[in-house]
């Protein structure tokens, strides 16, 4: 093993701290990555003040980070995928049990023995619990590292390994593309993901939003309208138009409005996660087929899919790059919906630790 800086929490109410932590030395098919960037997602923040203690309770000390852009520095001896220079990702993902139904199809997300980035146990022993990307250095099985194509920045390609693999992922499942109609509820850090792609994919855009002062930047992204979600003449005029549209607000909100949204057939997916449960009014659903479902990330293969994409039409999100020791600002700022639209740490600032 070796030792590696990192930021960590301590308690639910304590904030992020230089620490040291543990790191396995490369095994046989093992890739060791320097983290040059790490995006801060907003589950990094419910994690670490274990604010999802019912679905998942966070375990102390914990080191968050979920969406890494690195250098592998070593390989393992069995590794063919990966050399030392390579630009590489990890996301959510380090580790599955690779025989279940779900990763035999590519869908590693959805494995019942999956082991996420961080916080979760450790199969090799290293520590209690995985760690992440808040750190100098991590090491990965090669089958869950991605190559980053060498076009895009490295700092706005962070975020692409959690929020943008999670609104690509249910725009391929929906068949988004040319002559679609898609909707965008919510203009954070995943919903500036989703106009892009699904720009990009062919589809006429909308964005739903309750602020006024993003209609401009939607625009900018990509939207080819914007319509104003608590006036109810706007969304009248939309009325069972959509094909698909895609919520990313994790506050409680009336569904059912974007719901009767949906044309024959069409279907809202939801990656926000609201802390309590949504209303559905079920005739809603029923009186145009329609259908009402969730998504979580995306399997490998469509993760590097995605990037491979991300590469090919330029696609990036839109960050605000930061030392690691303005990480607490970061997260008081994410709770006031102040930043546009993700943050991005640049990791070469833990070197002064």
């Amino acid at each position: 093993m070796y030792n590696s800086k990192a930021y960590c929490a301590d308690s639910a109410t304590s904030p992020l701290a230089p620490t040291t932590i543990p790191r396995r030395a490369p095994e046989e098919s093992d890739v060791q990555i320097e983290i040059l960037f790490c995006g801060i997602c907003h589950s990094d923040l419910h994690y670490v003040r274990d604010e999802w203690h019912d679905v998942m309770a966070a375990t102390y000390p914990c080191v968050p980070g979920h969406e890494i852009v690195g250098r592998v520095t070593k390989v393992g001896s069995e590794v063919t995928r990966f050399k030392a220079g390579d630009l590489v990702g990890v996301g959510c993902l380090v580790d599955s049990d690779r025989t279940c139904a779900n990763c035999k199809e590519g869908l590693e997300q959805y494995c019942p023995n999956f082991v996420l980035t961080y916080g979760w146990p450790d199969k090799h022993g290293t520590a209690p619990v995985t760690y992440g990307g808040y750190s100098e250095s991590v090491v990965v099985d090669e089958r869950f590292v991605l190559h980053i194509p060498k076009n895009l920045d490295p700092a706005g390609a962070a975020p692409l390994l959690c929020a943008g693999i999670t609104t690509y992922s249910p725009m391929r499942h929906w068949g988004v593309g040319e002559g679609k109609k898609v909707g965008v509820v919510g203009l954070g850090g995943l919903g500036h993901m989703a106009v892009k792609f699904a720009r990009a994919f062919g589809a006429h855009v909308v964005v739903f939003t309750t602020s006024p002062g993003k209609k401009e930047d939607a625009l900018r992204l990509g939207a080819h309208e914007v319509v104003l979600s608590r006036n109810a003449d706007e969304m009248e005029k939309h009325a069972g138009s959509f094909d698909f549209i895609l919520d990313a607000v994790a506050a409680e909100h009336d569904i059912n409005a974007y719901i009767n949204l949906l044309a024959r057939d069409g279907n809202i997916t939801m990656v926000g996660a609201p802390e309590k449960p949504l209303s559905v009014a079920v005739f809603g659903l029923i009186m145009q087929r329609r259908s009402f479902s969730g998504s979580a990330i995306g399997g490998i293969a469509e993760t590097q899919e995605m990037l491979d994409f991300c590469g090919e039409h330029n696609i990036t999100a839109d960050v605000e790059v930061i030392p690691i020791q303005k990480v607490n600002d970061a997260y008081e700022r994410m709770v006031k919906c102040d930043v546009k639209y993700r943050f991005s740490i640049d990791m070469a600032s833990l070197k002064s630790e």
